[in-house]
């Protein structure tokens, strides 16, 4: 396999977890939004948490992939 090939490969592996987090993110977000007045404060101070802690997640996978793509240009 080509080093071209395997970095596609490893773009589009990223793309798929940076997928899956924001899925989690949005469905955790509107779950703590329609939830937010019957859930205990612990329940929504760990949602709040996590949703922070995916949302840098994301950022970070998008920040690798976007380093990835910028560097086929020198293959």
């Amino acid at each position: 396999m080509s080093k071209l090939d395997l970095a596609k490969e490893k773009i589009a592996f990223l793309k798929l977890w940076l997928g899956i987090v924001v899925l989690t993110d949005i469905s955790l977000v509107g779950w703590l939004i329609s939830n937010s007045g019957s859930v205990p404060a612990h329940k929504m101070i760990g949602g709040l948490m996590s949703v922070c802690a995916l949302t840098l997640a994301g950022y970070k996978l998008h920040r690798r992939i976007q380093s990835s793509i910028e560097a086929l240009e020198e293959l």
